[in-house]
């Protein structure tokens, strides 16, 4: 056995005719294409359903995978008072992807239930099937703030325990697009909110996988979209296979995108594991920019691969330059891994006795003890890259005016010696308001509160 299908479907729940008393009607082609998807649904005849939703329980760092026998729902905050079901869940199913997991090192598994009723992006895919068809368990899975990659590999884990358990599956992945289409809508208009609805409802109708790997993150947040992670772990379960592919219908009437489509999986298709080329052309990425690294990134790589290797302090390397040797300054050592920030710790004021210990330490902390992030592992090791920041002596400024988002970094001092600090020109951090109030925020300085600033210039190491 193995899964037969996979579908895209949204969750507005006004679809849901008690919900919606009659507005239902002004998405009429989605109702439609959502009926076809359960007769489609109830033809194959499923043993499990698995479904995965954004409004699930949800980690930064780990997938959450619904344990135990049953779970119920309703829609009684929707003012649908009637509306409520009681679904079984395939727990040897969920177990078995929970153990493989754990072998895996992925980060994936029944840990950490925070809301065991059913959500509103499963309730509402599963009342359309349940009209036709209630022969079926349930595996529902949250989704998290990981790379695309890694919703991928979950997918692919999650076939892999289909055959491993011999189940007929249908893969449901519910979301919906941009909330972000119309002036009058809920979320307002951004022009990022048409431009993704085309481009992934493209993807849907065109089978092209990749495009769910590669959307560019900002992008996709200024467009305010739901369902995209959920369409990468669908991407993986359906690894390798040869599907049909269908856009049923897309409308966005209330400023908010919704689209049905349908895959059906028809046989292998070797060219169709993008989660192996996609790691291919990042890891040949990473590679290039190691061949141009300087000694102050190498220092921080070396720092990095032998603590994760060995839990071992890297030995400072012989014939390092002068500078690295010889100054004290602050450092902060980021890493990232496809794109994404994986850790990121520094000193504001000098702590070692030179720049390189400096780099060493930091470089150690930010793969091992940044708060917000596992543990580098070491099957991770060839797809990071890395900078290093010196910084420069800060110097107090009295007004905004005297900072610049892209030359200088800020320091936001309140009471108590609480300080926060952002390095200058990142991504996504486009005016001084937005660096000073992240900043402020890091080291939880309230709104109201009086703060000092002070401005640094660094030296960026890429």
């Amino acid at each position: 056995m193995s899964i037969e299908a996979a579908f895209i479907v949204p969750h507005p729940p006004l679809i849901v005719p008690a919900v919606g008393r009659g507005e239902e009607r002004k998405i009429q082609d989605t109702v439609d294409s959502y009926h076809e998807v359960a007769r489609r649904i109830a033809r194959i005849a499923p043993d499990t359903i698995v479904l995965t939703s954004p409004h699930a329980t949800l980690y930064r760092d780990y997938f959450h995978v619904s344990p135990g026998t049953q779970a119920t729902g309703d829609l009684y905050r929707f003012h649908a008072y009637d509306e409520k079901m009681t679904v079984p869940y395939d727990q040897e199913f969920s177990e078995a992807l929970s153990r493989l997991a754990m072998r895996r090192g992925f980060p994936a598994g029944t840990e950490g239930e925070r809301e065991p009723e059913l959500d509103h992006g499963t309730y509402i895919p599963l009342h359309f099937v349940n009209e036709v068809y209630t022969d079926y368990r349930l595996v529902r899975i949250g989704l998290s703030g990981l790379s695309p990659l890694e919703h991928y590999e979950l997918g692919i884990l999650i076939a892999q325990v289909t055959e491993q358990l011999g189940r007929k599956v249908v893969f449901i992945a519910s979301g919906d697009l941009s909330h972000v289409l119309k002036d009058d809508g809920p979320y307002g208009f951004e022009p990022e909110g048409p431009r993704f609805d085309a481009e992934v409802t493209a993807a849907m109708d065109a089978g092209d996988f990749m495009r769910f790997l590669t959307f560019d993150e900002a992008f996709c947040d200024n467009a305010a979209e739901c369902g995209l992670r959920s369409f990468q772990i669908m991407a993986g379960a359906l690894d390798g296979k040869a599907v049909t592919h269908e856009l049923l219908s897309y409308e966005g009437p209330f400023g908010v995108g919704y689209g049905v489509a349908a895959f059906e999986v028809q046989g292998e298709d070797a060219t169709r594991h993008f989660g192996q080329k996609l790691t291919a052309s990042l890891r040949n990425e990473s590679s290039n920019l190691k061949d141009r690294e300087d000694p102050y990134v190498q220092l921080a790589r070396l720092a990095v691969e032998t603590y994760i290797r060995t839990r071992e302090r890297a030995v400072v390397p012989a014939e390092l330059p002068a500078e690295l040797m010889e100054r004290r300054a602050g450092v902060f050592v980021s890493i990232k891994k496809h794109h994404r920030l994986r850790g990121c710790i520094g000193t504001i004021q000098p702590a070692r006795a030179n720049i390189a210990e400096e780099i060493i330490d930091n470089a150690i902390s930010a793969c091992s003890r940044d708060p917000r992030f596992m543990v580098v592992q070491p099957h991770e090791l060839p797809d990071l890259v890395y900078s290093v920041d010196v910084l420069g002596e800060p110097e107090p400024v009295g007004t905004l005016d005297e900072l610049d988002v892209h030359r200088y970094g800020v320091i936001v001092s309140g009471s108590g010696g609480r300080r926060g600090l952002l390095l200058p020109d990142l991504e996504g951090v486009d005016t001084v308001e937005e660096q000073v109030d992240i900043a402020r925020r890091k080291a939880d300085i309230s709104e109201g509160e009086l703060i000092e600033l002070e401005r640094f210039e660094v030296v960026r190491h890429p």
